[in-house]
């Protein structure tokens, strides 16, 4: 089997790095198809542990095929993977991304989800390849640890979570973050594109600002969801 540089349309993604590869063993190791190391990784560490993880799958030692996936000097150690069908946990709460449309951003999203115990994320479409190891590499490990589904729109996306609170950050809302008051669950935290936020047909009386000083036009995603899920989280805990 020829291994490709990344497309979209092709059954199967990579890994680049020891970290996201040796998560992906851990989680999803039915699913790789082989792994490639390079000829000076020498981390007996990690290799004992790979070997460890791998059962039958194969390890192969090539540094061209690693450089030609990577286009980095500094990755020595990869795995292939066919991509896989994911379902969100109705019973968990879910973080919803409409539109997003930067790779490296929506991979800090799954970290810093995944780190406040939010598993689950809704993407609507149009959206990026969250297969893309641009994704998988800003993830950092967490991408194999998480359920990622696309919807096509947001309605169908209500239909099928019917119980879960909406609450849409947008710098049109009344309500502050640090007004609401987060009480029920499944809730669903929903963020618009990296430029143009959610449109106005998102807004209601569950709406949410995250409020900052007049110095800056608003937060970057990441940062946006980040504070967000820090401030649920916190809430949650001390129910």
């Amino acid at each position: 089997m020829e291994i490709k540089s990344y497309r979209k349309d092709l059954f199967y993604s990579y890994t680049l790095g020891a970290f996201p590869t040796i998560e992906l063993l851990k989680k999803h190791q039915k699913d790789v198809i082989k792994i490639l190391v390079h000829s000076s990784f020498h981390n007996e560490e990690v290799l004992s542990l790979i070997h460890s993880l791998r059962k039958d799958t194969e390890i192969q030692i090539n540094d061209k095929l690693i450089s030609k996936l990577s286009n980095k000097e500094n990755c020595y150690l990869a795995a292939v993977f066919n991509k896989y069908q994911m379902t969100l946990n109705p019973n968990k709460n879910h973080i919803v991304l409409v539109n997003p449309m930067n790779m490296g951003n929506f991979g800090t999203i799954i970290r810093s989800a995944l780190g406040f115990g939010f598993t689950d994320i809704a993407v609507i479409k149009p959206a990026i390849d969250i297969f893309d190891p641009k994704v998988l590499r800003a993830a950092m490990g967490s991408f194999f640890s998480s359920n990622i589904v696309y919807f096509n729109t947001i309605e169908e996306y209500k239909a099928l979570y019917p119980d879960h609170k909406l609450h849409s950050f947008m710098l049109q809302a009344k309500k502050t973050l640090q007004e609401t008051e987060f009480e029920s669950t499944p809730l669903s935290l929903v963020f618009g594109n990296e430029s143009s936020g959610l449109p106005e047909n998102y807004l209601d009386d569950n709406s949410i600002i995250i409020k900052h000083s007049n110095d800056i036009d608003s937060l970057n995603l990441p940062t946006a969801v980040g504070i967000a899920l820090y401030e649920v989280d916190k809430q949650l805990k001390k129910r």
